[in-house]
């Protein structure tokens, strides 16, 4: 029995990807909003005793987007559904996994009990920026990778004068997992954070000098990690030719101006959430649907996910 995908108003046409990946259609569903605002949803195709997929990434907004997607789940769970599943590629707040200081919330779990009252069968995620925040969900979270995706999207254009650059110490293990599959040395930008929209670096760990930096991280979100790190390799002695690769791409702030800056020849992202309204002029875009598809048609089968997981 083919697994029946619903989307919300997130990112409708990754979940019509999906569907054309599974060779079936997307199941009817109504989403809209009263007069004062409030989100109407209604899921139109009979899902008793089916196996449901939401696809609803939680970008911004992240509160009526999360809501959304539990209001969807509601209604298939009162419509008889034997099960559903959400397919999160893009989690919200998982930035927000530790508390610094007196006063401030866990954002992370609170977003993961909120995902719990869903009751899904299973989360599916895609590159969490905190692999832990899996453990505060209480479905069973399939956290998958977009990294071999990208990285086939990459190899086409890698020479040996490539190196990969992990941009804080946070990025090295996925630094890693673009390194060992292209056969490349690694570097480590080193960084602290200031503000939400300023970090600051304090050294480069490795050899960049006359090679062309492939700089990897899990999101980009104001483009402030990557000027960093590009300022920092070009001061040591990097070529004026460097490559971004991330999973999410949110583009907010000052993304787009920070990615048109000539030293860097490419930027590649995956569709993880919709394209921004302004996107840089060399943005290459990998798809998500071929990853999604197989795990949703693998969990449909009982099969195991196994290669499709991030690695711990």
């Amino acid at each position: 029995m083919t697994p029946l995908i619903i989307t919300g108003s997130a990112h409708p046409s990754l979940a019509e990807g999906i569907a054309s990946e599974l060779e079936s259609e997307l199941a009817a569903c109504l989403v809209q909003r009263f007069p004062d605002g409030e989100l109407r949803v209604e899921v139109q195709a009979c899902v008793r005793g089916q196996a449901v997929f939401v696809v609803q990434p939680l970008g911004p907004p992240v509160g009526e987007h999360l809501l959304e997607l539990l209001l969807l789940a509601d209604a298939c769970h009162r419509a008889g559904a034997g099960s559903v599943a959400a397919v999160v590629p893009y989690v919200g707040y998982a930035r927000q996994d530790r508390v610094a200081r007196e006063g401030q919330p866990l954002g992370a779990r609170v977003l993961a009990e909120a995902l719990g009252t869903g009751r899904f069968s299973q989360i599916l995620a895609v590159d969490l920026h905190a692999p832990a925040v899996a453990s505060c969900a209480r479905a069973p979270v399939a956290h998958l990778t977009a990294v071999p995706a990208l990285v086939e999207a990459l190899r086409p254009q890698v020479r040996d004068d490539w190196v990969v650059v992990a941009p804080d110490l946070g990025a090295v293990k996925l630094a890693e997992a673009y390194a060992r599959p292209l056969g490349l040395p690694l570097a480590v930008v080193h960084k602290h954070r200031i503000s939400g929209t300023e970090v600051a670096v304090e050294g480069v760990a490795g050899d960049v000098r006359g090679k062309r930096p492939l700089v990897v991280d899990d999101m980009i979100s104001t483009g402030a990690t990557v000027e960093a790190a590009l300022d920092a390799l070009l001061a040591q002695g990097c070529r004026s030719d460097v490559t971004v690769a991330a999973t999410h791409g949110l583009l907010v702030g000052e993304a787009v101006e920070r990615l048109g800056r000539p030293e860097l020849a490419r930027t590649l992202v995956a569709d993880s959430l919709p394209p921004p309204r302004r996107a840089p002029e060399r943005l290459e875009v990998v798809r998500l649907a071929p990853l999604l598809a197989d795990a949703v048609r693998r969990i449909g089968a009982a099969r195991g996910l196994g290669d499709l997981l991030a690695a711990r």
